[in-house]
Parts: structure tokens; sequence; C-alpha cells
């Protein structure tokens, strides 16, 4: 493990940590635009997260540890996925600990511990958020697990960077599988980041909110870090897409500062794209009852068991 290596992967974790919080102000922004609103700023996210990292935190007296440590978790769950998902570089230190079943892992140890906590001051609305993130996730997880798979089968490893390595260098082919794959995981990515038509984060009612239910008791640096985390989910799930689908443009040697620099500004055009796209998509959708949230997810699962099939049996 050379010194140009670690500097790299510490590159890539730094750049995920600076430009999480612009990716949402960035949606937040074009969706504004787009309902012909006034946008808010730019940095707000940036603001927003410096100004709880000031405030003094208030806990609960019943609190136990576990409330108090899952901020913690969660934040380090997310920098270990942004660490390991091939976002600027392929040939990292983390490299081979880029699984994508250990990915989807630790989606669910941040998961399984901010449900934890929500249930752990025994308030109404926190028990309510968790059992209905437990509800998505329990739906959305083998829908992501079929679209992984998709991809591991096409590339023949379920490793993240084998996987950007194969589809970044082949001749230009349309692969009917990874058209369904594509569809399942934005249909999973909605789910899991909270967004329309699953969630709304800009909404506190307390019939519709799901993961805002789960961090009311949250303040000041605790709420801080759990807000930047669930920026760097939606940031992770934005670079996870752009590998198995638009893997062009990142670099493959950690030790090649030239690709690594043309690697930068390629992921912020791509994440700019995506986040409007995103911001398009919740624009024209509405929210949807919660019991029909099953359903969506189903139908992500099918479409990934689908491209699983239409690959197995059609070789596409």
């Amino acid at each position: 493990m050379s010194l140009a290596g670690i500097a790299s992967q510490l590159l890539q974790l730094a750049i995920a940590l600076a430009l999480a919080p612009l990716l949402v102000g960035w949606v937040n922004q074009c969706r504004a635009w787009l309902q012909n609103k006034s946008a808010p700023p730019l940095l707000l996210p940036y603001f927003t997260i410096r100004k709880l990292f000031v405030k003094d935190a208030v806990v609960a007296d019943n609190a136990s540890a576990i409330f108090r440590i899952t901020p913690y978790v969660v934040f380090g769950a997310m920098c270990c996925a942004a660490a390991i998902v091939p976002s600027l570089a392929t040939d990292l230190p983390f490299a081979s600990a880029a699984d994508a079943i250990a990915l989807v892992g630790l989606f669910a140890l941040a998961r399984v511990f901010i449900a934890l906590a929500a249930m752990d001051i025994g308030t109404a609305f926190g028990s309510l958020g968790a059992r209905r993130e437990m509800l998505i996730g329990f739906l959305a997880e083998p829908a992501l697990l079929m679209v992984l798979f998709t991809a591991s089968l096409i590339c023949g490893s379920t490793s993240l960077p084998t996987i950007v390595e194969t589809l970044a260098h082949r001749d230009l082919v349309i692969y009917p599988s990874l058209a369904f794959a594509g569809v399942a995981f934005t249909m999973v990515s909605l789910a899991e980041n909270a967004r329309v038509p699953i969630d709304n984060p800009a909404t506190h009612l307390e019939l519709t909110m799901i993961h805002e239910a789960m961090v009311l008791e949250y303040s000041a640096r605790h709420l801080a870090l759990i807000e930047w985390a669930a920026a760097l989910k939606l940031f992770n799930y934005s670079c996870i897409g752009l590998a198995l689908f638009f893997p062009f443009g990142i670099a493959e040697g950690s030790t090649d500062w030239l690709a690594i620099g043309i690697a930068l500004p390629v992921l912020v055009g791509k994440l700019a794209a995506g986040g409007f796209g995103l911001a398009f998509i919740e624009m024209t959708s509405a929210k949807m009852r919660i019991f029909r949230v099953p359903e969506f997810l189903a139908t992500a699962f099918v479409l990934g068991v689908l491209a699983l099939l239409v690959h197995l049996l059609l070789g596409a």
C-alpha cells in the first residue's frame, strides 16, 4: 500500500464529504426552479451543518448509549461506503473491500442503528418512523441486491472496481438487462434516500414523514452528523448508479493524478445531471400513501429479477 494510494483514498473520501451537502443543495435548487419558486442558497446545507455543530446538544434523560452513539455509527458507515464506492478511481487501497454485498451491509447497519435509536426514547413518532424505515429497508434491500447481482453476472465479479473497469472498457453495447436494472435502482434510490414519492424530506407532517420522524429527538452535533450522513447516503447512491450505468471517466490507477484530476470534473458533471434528474422526478411525482410503498418496491424487485433473468436466459 503506497503513500500515493493512501493519498488518493483520502482524497476520494474528502471529496465525498465536501460534495455530499453540495449535492443536496443542488437538488433543492433544481426542485425550486422547476416549481417556479425562489431557490434556496446552494450552500445552505453547509450553513445548516455548521450552525448545528456550534449548538449545545440536548439529550433525553432516559436515552441509552445506543441513542448517543448512533449518529457516529451512521456517519461512520456512510464514510466507509463513500471510501469503497469507486467515484474517482478504481485501484484504491479499499478496492479489495469494495464488495457489493458488503456495501449493502453498511447501509443496513446504519438503518438498524437509527431505527433502534428512534425507539430508544420511547416517543410515538420515533417508533412510527422506525417501523416504516424497517419496512422500506426490508423491501428495498432485495431489489438492490438483484440490481447488483445483474451487474456482477455481466462482469463476473461482485467487486465494484472490477464492475467499473469491465463496463467502462468494453465496446459500446446496450444491455437490456441493465436497462431493467437501471429503472429498479432508481426506484430503490428514491425509497432509500427518503425522496418523493416515498417520503418528502421537506415535510414534518406526523402522518407522512419517515426519516424525519426518527431524528426528531436529536439536536446540535448529533443532528448535524445525521444530516451529513443523509447527504452522504444520497451521494453514495448517486455514485453507485454512476459506477454501474455510467462508468466512464473514472480513473484506473490510484497514482495517475492526471486521470484523477480529469475524473473530478467528470464526477461533478455527472452528479449535477443526476441531481437535476432527481429533482425532475420529484417535481413530477406525488407523495404516495404509505400503504402503496410495498407495491412500489415490489415493482422494483420484479424489475431487478427481470434484469437477472434477461441476462441469464438471453445473455443480454
